[in-house]
């Protein structure tokens, strides 16, 4: 029996929807603990949702994880539920999983959730996050088999977000925005081994290009190591490299939004 159920939504808190999913979790299985991933995703931002599921997963109890960032609900998307790793994901089959999935090493087996006993009884077609999704991992939290949901499916027909790209050439690392979170922090898809080998250290100043934009920022371990106001890269707490302004907001700034193309280097190596 599986007694964690992780969640994540882009309901926000402002309306009754998450406390809606808690009780009907509740209501079927009371000895469960719900765990808040977040539910300030961006509305629809099924990337953003992936990437703070996939940062986040390493971190969690096994159990089941519970995603819903779900722009076509009431559409043809199917309801599925992932094992992969030990655990349990269930949501929409449109990506939201995917980084997670492959974080806790990939896909092992899938069903569609087709078994409308497992559901609600009265199933909202624009609320699938309380009267599907969460029934069912609330049933799979207290021992039904991921099976008893619906049939089977080939995992190579998993719907996959294209992964971030990060790449090195010609002494530079290339990537893109992968995610910019509430504080305006701007996330990129290069990690801190690309900086590694490229031989860039902390304390070094980073050519960043930003499409046909150049600009020199400062390579730290903090974004406090700055003055107010100051621009300055540093390794996020998810081993990537990030950007922000001390007390300020880098991508409203720079004008980022996720999937732009960045490339950097640090200005001690030839370009």
């Amino acid at each position: 029996m599986t007694s964690v159920i992780t969640l994540l939504t882009d309901y926000g808190l402002e309306d009754g929807f998450v406390a809606a999913c808690h009780g009907v979790i509740v209501g079927i299985a009371p000895e469960a603990r719900i765990i808040d991933v977040g539910h300030l995703v961006p509305a629809g931002d099924v990337r953003r949702g992936a990437a703070i599921l996939a940062q986040t997963v390493p971190y969690l109890p096994a159990g089941v994880h519970l995603a819903v960032v779900d722009p076509a609900v009431g559409g043809t998307r199917r309801a599925v539920v992932v094992e992969a790793g030990g655990r349990m994901f269930v949501g929409p089959d449109n990506g939201v999983l995917s980084w997670a999935v492959h974080a806790v090493g990939g896909a092992q087996k899938a069903y569609e959730l087709t078994n409308q006993d497992l559901f609600l009884r009265s199933v909202s077609p624009t609320f699938h996050g309380r009267d599907v999704f969460a029934p069912v991992a609330a049933h799979l939290s207290t021992g039904r088999r991921p099976s008893d949901v619906g049939p089977e499916i080939p995992i190579d027909r998993l719907v996959l977000l294209p992964k971030p790209t990060s790449r090195l050439r010609d002494g530079a690392a290339e990537g893109e925005v992968l995610s910019v979170d509430r504080h305006g922090n701007v996330q990129l898809s290069i990690t801190a081994s690309d900086l590694a080998t490229l031989g860039v250290r902390v304390g070094d100043t980073l050519a960043i290009w930003l499409g046909r934009r150049q600009i020199s920022v400062p390579f730290r371990e903090t974004f406090t190591a700055v003055p107010p106001g100051e621009l300055v890269a540093f390794t996020d707490s998810a081993g990537l490299v990030a950007m922000a302004i001390n007390f300020g907001d880098a991508a409203e700034r720079l004008g980022l939004p996720p999937g732009a193309h960045v490339r950097l280097s640090s200005t001690r190596l030839p370009v």
